[in-house]
């Protein structure tokens, strides 16, 4: 069995307020693009996971993959298989491909097994794993809220406009790019300005971890400038960083940019 995690973007990012528990409260509108991983589930007598491509930081017994097996393991006492990813997406560029590929897993896990469960569940073991994680389980334009964890309908559509999307070859943590933010809930509302036609958003819609990013790295803003004047009707750094990405009326405005990993298609 074979799937094709995808990436998301952040069509603007709010950073509302810090909670007690130590995380903040956020508004954003969760976007899926077709960059992708490939995910295999393969028949096996033990439990194995591997991965090929982009190195993975860290112990593979710690990769998500495994962590969303063994979620659904403890309630469904499944069978053990082998778990292929192919990693395409870049790590740590705000991108959500580990969050994908958790989901992904669960999705699979529930198909392979035939345990039935419903999306709501499977949001709810997602939510277990990472708070993008569960975006992923209906994996369609969404207002992201609270955590990340809460969402709402949008009426968000750039079916028909094309996008590219920088890696900067740039790692940067959830921590660092928390570290010098400056939450405010007085920003204007993320779901009422994705509604609104593409060419207003340039002026209106913002992500927060722009401005406590760009003293550090100003090569996203760089990207950013360069790509609004190559004609992008919107461009803007996604998630927490440091992936850059701008969207476009059509393919043949985008250019290369060989010197970063990039991607570029057609929106849906």
């Amino acid at each position: 069995m074979v799937s094709f995690p995808n990436a998301k973007i952040n069509l603007g990012l709010n950073i509302l307020r810090k909670r007690p528990d130590g995380f903040h409260d956020i508004e954003s509108c969760f976007y899926p693009v077709g960059w992708h991983d490939t995910l295999e589930i393969i028949p096996s007598d033990q439990l194995k996971f591997s991965s090929v491509g982009i190195d993975i930081p860290g112990d593979g017994d710690s990769n998500l993959c495994l962590k969303a097996f063994n979620l659904l393991n403890q309630d469904f006492d499944l069978q053990p298989v082998e778990i292929v990813l192919l990693k395409n997406i870049p790590i740590g560029a705000g991108l959500g491909g580990g969050s994908a590929d958790a989901a992904f897993t669960l999705k699979m896990m529930d198909d392979y097994f035939k345990l039935n469960l419903t999306d709501f569940q499977l949001e709810a073991y997602a939510g277990k794993l990472g708070s993008d994680c569960p975006f992923f389980i209906k994996n369609q334009p969404t207002i992201a809220s609270g955590t990340g964890t809460t969402f709402s309908e949008t009426s968000c559509n750039l079916e028909g406009k094309f996008i590219t999307i920088i890696y900067p070859n740039l790692h940067i943590s959830t921590a660092t790019a928390y570290s010098n933010v400056s939450p405010s809930d007085q920003s204007p509302s993320v779901k009422e300005i994705v509604e609104l036609p593409i060419e207003k958003w340039r002026d209106n819609l913002k992500n927060d971890f722009e401005a406590s990013l760009e003293t550090g790295f100003p090569i996203m803003n760089e990207i950013k400038n360069s790509l609004y004047n190559e004609g992008a009707i919107y461009a803007s750094m996604t998630g927490s960083g440091s992936a850059v990405y701008g969207i476009f009326n059509n393919l043949e405005s985008i250019r290369d940019y060989s010197e970063y990993n990039q991607w570029k298609g057609e929106l849906s």
